[in-house]
């Protein structure tokens, strides 16, 4: 999806982390108790230090919600996760993305074109009454609507199985996007088969499918992925447990199935925090996420050796556009009564989103 983020001026890409701070610190002090910064748990530590609330994408937007106090929402993450907090939020509070090039690759794979052909195409094949669409949280407002005006709820990482179990509950088939992995590792854990799931490429007609395919599977999977997590391979897992015989494996589950039947916990990031934070004094992890997140709890557990299962070590190059000198414009901006980068969902978009949430949280 093509962003256009104007380049910002000099006296912010010229200007030294010091003076970056001390600008801050002064925007954040004038605007008081309307701003509200909020910071994924990907983002560089030079964003994360401002932040009044980190977490995952929906803790952040139900976070914003619950604070009407605040009408300046500053979202430090990627497009999808300000559309839902701009959906979530009241009409007095506006969300700012410090950066409009800050999207998601797994996001922008499944758009709402490519969706809703998808849907006719299997109307022609198969009663889509007894489809059920369920969207990921990793994916823009017009899917959110989607699956939400056609009888399907959001999930998270930490709620797919739920979520998928009552889809099933209510039709046939569940149509699962954007990110095949989390929709095969979550089937796997129900105890489905892999001949229960087929993959949909939306580049070919009817998902490159044939149509007894798509009559006799449970689990359509959309053709996306994780550009971090999908670098995950089952030789880091063993490359890691023959350096650290008595290590323990936690990944993603938007990881390949093959790495995910490696590990000895597979969980949300909240549920990674989580177990690094439980996990006894000399545990060594290896974990499989973006690697912004690893090498903080990593500094704020020293009493544990916490390292990335990726050598390479691939920050997500969508969350790291996020930086200081964009953070010091959007509050600066603010301070002058300019509001920059501002993202909004139009009503009848928020409304159906609204609708995929909360059924969400109905069923969870």
């Amino acid at each position: 999806m093509l962003r256009m983020q104007a380049p910002l001026p000099d006296r912010y890409t010229l200007a030294t982390p010091e003076a970056l701070d001390a600008r801050i610190v002064a925007a954040k002090e004038t605007l008081g108790k309307r701003l509200i910064i909020l910071g994924h748990h990907y983002q560089r530590d030079e964003v994360i230090k401002w932040v009044d609330k980190r977490g995952d994408s929906f803790l952040l937007a139900r976070f914003a919600a619950d604070n009407e106090q605040a009408t300046d929402i500053v979202f430090c993450g990627v497009h999808f996760m300000a559309e839902s907090a701009d959906v979530l939020t009241g009409p007095h509070q506006r969300v700012i993305l410090p950066d409009l090039n800050a999207g998601c690759s797994m996001a922008d794979m499944a758009d709402i074109d490519q969706v809703e052909t998808a849907w006719e195409e299997l109307d022609t094949v198969t009663d889509v009454d007894a489809i059920v669409p369920i969207t990921y949280m990793n994916s823009s407002a017009a899917l959110k609507a989607f699956v939400g005006e056609h009888g399907g709820a959001v999930c998270t990482s930490s709620n797919a199985r739920a979520v998928i179990e009552w889809a099933l509950g209510k039709g046939r088939k569940v149509l699962f996007f954007p990110d095949q992995h989390l929709g095969r590792n979550t089937a796997f854990q129900m105890g489905y088969a892999s001949d229960a799931m087929k993959v949909w490429n939306p580049r070919f007609d009817l998902g490159d499918l044939e149509e007894r395919d798509v009559k006799e599977t449970t689990f359509l999977l959309w053709k996306g992925h994780c550009s971090v997590h999908q670098r995950f391979q089952p030789e880091h897992v063993a490359a890691f447990r023959t350096e650290h015989l008595d290590g323990e494996v936690i990944v993603h589950p938007e990881c390949s199935h093959e790495v995910v039947e490696l590990a000895d916990r597979v969980g949300s990031t909240e549920r990674i925090l989580h177990w690094v934070e439980e996990a006894p004094e000399g545990a060594v992890i290896g974990v499989g996420t973006e690697i912004h997140m690893v090498q903080r709890m990593a500094t704020e557990h020293p009493d544990k050796t916490i390292v990335s299962l990726d050598p390479l070590i691939c920050p997500c190059s969508t969350m790291f556009r996020i930086d200081a000198p964009h953070l010091a414009w959007v509050l600066e901006s603010l301070v002058d009564g300019h509001v920059v980068n501002q993202i909004t969902v139009d009503d009848r978009t928020a409304r159906w989103a609204r609708v995929a949430l909360e059924r969400m949280l109905e069923i969870t």
